[in-house]
């Protein structure tokens, strides 16, 4: 058995870059996507969906442990009181990595819809005082969100205020951003954390 990663939305690219991401740490994880969700996971309606997704296959797949690799962790409560093994949200694990990197933690958005949903997420963990600031892209695809050099513009635009309202570390917030982590770490000089990469290796460490 392997850690089953879910990638809650349609988008084949964005399931892919999650398999290349998780390379590095070895052949541990098994990666798949729900093909009848959208392509990007962005209202509360898509959440709700998704989750429901994320549930099934937790019900239906043996797994040593479950990552849901999309920012809004959808279906984590649910999957949670389904199994006894391990179920990682790769929102919760990048604000955990965050704060065992620096005092003051920001988040980067795909978009501003996603902003109240991530704040209430940082409540129910109570590590709001901790929280510099989430700012938002203009409303980007998760699939461009890490390929797309203007998003990248935007991305590097919104850290770099993030650092200076004092963000000692940064996450970033979708599942498909691991190919720019490394590039806008060197070029913002705080901490950039990718979630999937901070997600599979929670799940890596439960297990091992």
């Amino acid at each position: 058995m392997k850690i089953l990663v879910i990638n809650p939305n349609s988008a084949r690219a964005v399931t892919d870059g999650i398999v290349t991401a998780l390379a590095p740490l070895g052949d541990h994880f098994r990666v798949c996507d729900l093909a009848d969700q959208p392509a990007t996971i962005a209202t509360e309606e898509d959440v709700a969906r998704a989750g429901l997704g994320v549930a099934d296959l937790v019900r239906q797949q043996d797994a040593l442990a479950y990552v849901t690799a999309c920012f809004s962790d959808p279906g984590l409560d649910l999957a949670r009181s389904l199994t006894r093994r391990p179920v990682i949200g790769i929102q919760e694990a990048g604000i955990l990595t965050a704060l065992a990197r620096a005092d003051r933690f920001g988040i980067v958005a795909l978009g501003p819809k996603s902003v109240p949903r991530h704040l209430r997420k940082i409540r129910q963990m109570g590590v709001e005082a901790r929280l510099a600031g989430e700012l938002p892209l203009s409303g980007v695809s998760a699939e461009a969100s890490g390929r797309d050099p203007a998003v990248y513009a935007e991305v590097l635009e919104a850290a770099a205020r993030l650092r200076d309202m004092g963000a000692g570390a940064i996450v970033l917030g979708c599942a498909s951003m691991a190919p720019i982590r490394a590039r806008l770490e060197a070029e913002i000089g705080v901490a950039i954390i990718d979630p999937v990469m901070a997600g599979a290796a929670m799940a890596l460490g439960a297990v091992s």
